[in-house]
């Protein structure tokens, strides 16, 4: 983005470009699940997350409550539809309840 553009361009393209140039999408990402997890599951399930992550597709939730962690086992296919809705792909195939 060296030259001026002629054309207008809104701040989602510029933010977006901006994050794909600089290689902050990894970044940006965890930013996103964690957002994302904490809206979908509500603050009392989010008081109780210690850690939320994605690695090779795996979305890997570190919960402090093993109450909590057993009653959010049965919905485990629940929970990645949800959040892949939210998040706007299938980039998460499993999840492991920590």
């Amino acid at each position: 983005m060296s030259k001026r553009q002629k054309e207008y361009l809104s701040v989602k393209d510029l933010m977006g470009s901006f994050i794909k140039e600089n290689n902050l999408s990894k970044g940006m990402q965890k930013i996103t699940i964690k957002e994302n997890w904490n809206s979908l599951m509500g603050n009392g399930v989010a008081s109780y997350t210690e850690k939320v992550e994605l690695r090779n597709g795996t979305l890997y939730v570190k919960l402090s409550s093993s109450v909590l962690r057993q009653e959010l086992d049965y919905g485990k296919d629940k929970i990645k539809e949800m959040m892949n809705d939210a998040l706007g792909g299938e980039e998460i195939k499993k999840v492991m309840l920590l």
